[in-house]
């Protein structure tokens, strides 16, 4: 048997599922099971990858097929969207942008604001169906017309400013993320897609541009080992992100970081360490290194 490639870490390709083929309708408890349980078992077959164990990355793989395949794992993802199981998180962004919407609008046809939706499942979220942005859209396995098959971590980097975002959207992308320097990776990589803050104009635009729309399961920073919404918020300083928004459900936790400076110099790193103790708690963490 000819051994399989070690997967490159940055490569986000195995932690989302290929295209959906069939949707049927599952019940809320259903949909919430198979997305954690298929969820463990994607960070475990990240771990047997990057040891090189193929033994145990067959061994997972076994697993992800009895309870159905990742593609149940998409029909879960997809069936959170609806409406009545609490609909697409970008109805939150767009409850905070109203505000600025009259601004956008008056900008006119010929200076729209830019969005790039990361992991983006559907032509027809709110974001969509605004009218205020210019959308991009990119999945690492598209759904359909209107979104591009990408890699967030493989994507060109822009050159020139017509290829930059005034917006990027991470709706429940990170966490997905196998490997926390990844993490890291991802958050320090927004910051090549997105306009330089004094290039923002009217300036009424500015405190809300150009930034980051962000959603994680609450768990992430509320019963984390490794992570709570005050590292968070350093980690994002760090950046040259502000939090302007937040919303906290019992399921998710919404945020809107906007760029208030560049970073010139080397970001600040942070490790992984411990800040809560319990075998309650998830890992989930981010590094950040700063080479």
């Amino acid at each position: 048997m000819t051994a399989r490639k070690k997967q490159p870490a940055r490569s986000l390709a195995s932690t989302r599922p290929p295209v959906l083929k069939k949707r049927q309708s599952i019940t809320r408890k259903a949909t919430k099971s198979l997305i954690n349980s298929l969820h463990l078992l994607q960070k475990k077959k990240a771990q047997a990858i990057a040891k090189g164990d193929l033994a145990a990355q067959a061994a997972v793989d076994a697993e992800i097929d009895a309870l159905g395949g990742l593609e149940k794992y998409q029909q879960a993802s997809l069936q959170g969207q609806r409406n009545d199981r609490g609909g697409d998180s970008s109805r939150v962004l767009m409850e905070w942008l109203q505000p600025a919407s009259a601004i956008i609008k008056d900008l006119g046809g010929d200076r729209r604001l830019r969005m790039l939706e990361v992991g983006a499942l559907s032509v027809s979220n709110e974001c969509s169906k605004s009218g205020l942005f210019d959308m991009e859209r990119i999945d690492l396995n598209s759904q359909g017309e209107g979104i591009i098959q990408q890699d967030f971590m493989e994507r060109p980097l822009p050159r020139s400013s017509n290829e930059l975002f005034d917006i990027i959207s991470l709706s429940l992308v990170l966490n997905f993320v196998p490997d926390a320097a990844v993490r890291g990776q991802m958050l320090r990589r927004t910051l090549s897609f997105l306009n330089d803050p004094n290039d923002v104009q009217p300036q009424g635009l500015r405190t809300n541009f150009p930034s980051l729309f962000l959603v994680l399961p609450a768990p992430c920073v509320t019963n984390s080992r490794y992570m709570d919404e005050e590292l968070f918020e350093s980690i994002m300083t760090s950046l040259g992100y502000a939090r302007t928004h937040r919303k906290m459900t019992q399921r998710l936790v919404y945020y809107l970081w906007t760029r208030k400076r560049l970073i010139l110099e080397k970001p600040a790193a942070f490790k992984k360490a411990e800040l809560r103790s319990g075998g309650a708690r998830n890992n989930f963490s981010i590094i950040m290194r700063n080479t």
